[in-house]
């Protein structure tokens, strides 16, 4: 009897090219393979509603793992399928301990069914000042006047952008402070570092694992590239880096592909389902 495989890929540097696109050649293959029934998906710190920006070619069946595992969608219409939100205790101690967020920081929330990303009306960093200027036609993202506002709704995750020398000592301090899922790492298109926080327990791989149980999966193969794919590789039947992969990825994975410019997952899944 064959196990029922899972493959599931990062995006950013991995399923996407650098220009943040889903090459041609990639959604026909995934699109193929998936209506032949391979199982795919994949996972992500990028919000659905920014995630479909760049993958609504591809008509996956099965959830997506979104904002690094704290929202499973439906990589179709958007639908939000799972949420994982900070309990009130999680929101209290951000409040406090964030006093210095305004800079920096944004807050991802739900009001209703509808993700929004709220964000302090004050001078920020140029890496939060970049993104809020990426994103300025986008009314899901907007500044509210204090961080009670910040935190309304029901949030579910915290991003902080800003230099090495500024975002690292915030992390240091939250994370021997109080148990949430601390991520901390260079962006892979800028020289800014990026801190996302999400709800204790909420990751990647923990969020995978239900869905593979739940979903009836034998084994999980994974692509990544960077840190925030480690926990995925730990959980994984097998793991392969892309090319352009951070040294501390490739040396947990099982295998060196192609890179992200090379359609390297999407050439992955050919080659494998040609051996089925």
């Amino acid at each position: 009897m064959t196990d029922r495989i899972l493959y599931v890929s990062d995006l950013d540097g991995t399923l996407l090219r650098n220009d943040m696109t889903v090459s041609p050649y990639s959604v026909e293959t995934i699109n193929r393979l998936v209506e032949k029934g391979l199982g795919f998906t994949y996972a992500t710190a990028r919000s659905i509603e920014i995630a479909r920006t760049v993958t609504s070619d591809l008509r996956l069946k099965l959830p997506v793992i979104t904002r690094n595992g704290a929202v499973l969608a439906d990589n179709t219409d958007g639908r939000a399928i799972r949420k994982n939100l900070f309990s009130q205790k999680d929101i209290s101690f951000l409040k406090s301990a964030l006093s210095d967020i305004a800079p920096y920081g944004f807050v991802s929330s739900f009001f209703g069914e509808k993700m929004d990303r709220l964000y302090l009306d004050a001078e920020h960093s140029e890496g939060l000042a970049g993104y809020i200027d990426y994103y300025r036609d986008d009314n899901s993202m907007y500044a509210v006047d204090d961080i009670d506002s910040m935190f309304g709704g029901n949030p579910c995750y915290v991003t902080l952008i800003g230099d090495r020398e500024d975002i690292e000592p915030i992390y240091n301090r939250l994370k021997d402070a109080y148990e949430l899922e601390y991520i901390f790492q260079k962006d892979i298109y800028r020289d800014e570092y990026w801190l996302d926080i999400t709800p204790k327990d909420c990751t990647k791989a923990k969020t995978l694992l239900r869905l593979k149980e739940e979903l009836g999966f034998d084994k999980l193969v994974i692509f990544g590239d960077s840190l925030n794919d480690m926990s995925m590789f730990k959980i994984a039947d097998e793991c392969y880096a892309v090319a352009n992969a951070i040294d501390d990825l490739k040396n947990a994975a099982a295998g060196v592909i192609g890179s992200n410019e090379e359609d390297a997952v999407a050439r992955f899944l050919e080659e494998r389902a040609a051996e089925i």
